[in-house]
């Protein structure tokens, strides 16, 4: 789902031709806590090793709008843990890859436990981002 930052972008662009800015890159952010449409509420592992994964924002890596969805089009995995991150509930792209504003959301359809040497990693179409 997209945030309501991405929302007003999108319809100040198409109705008043607007333009926004749009990220050359996304950093793809884990979340151990539920995200509100106002792009709060994030909170990210700290340490072993966790840091957020940069995607190209071209269509090499996402694939083309359908049904107001789109989703990764490439594999995209973490560095291994190299200790507990906890119960992953959520992902986002953001603008940065520390802070940033963020763009999309989406709920896991099942949560996912990292502990020491796990690799997150998110086969083709796994990630679906809406817009609403």
């Amino acid at each position: 789902m997209q945030t309501i930052f991405a929302g007003n972008g999108i319809l100040d662009q198409l109705f008043g031709a607007t333009a926004i800015s749009v990220p050359g890159t996304y950093y793809l952010g884990l979340s151990t806590t539920t995200i509100s449409q106002n792009g709060t509420g994030a909170t990210e592992p700290s340490g072993y090793a966790y840091a957020r994964v940069g995607i190209p924002n071209t269509k090499s890596y996402f694939t083309v709008a359908s049904g107001l969805s789109l989703s990764n089009s490439q594999q995209i995995s973490f560095t291994e843990s190299t200790g507990s991150w906890g119960t992953i509930t959520h992902v986002f792209l953001s603008s940065d890859l520390t802070g940033g504003t963020m763009w999309f959301y989406a709920a896991l359809s099942t949560p996912k436990v990292v502990q020491a040497y796990t690799t997150v990693t998110f086969g083709i179409g796994a990630l679906v981002f809406y817009l609403e």
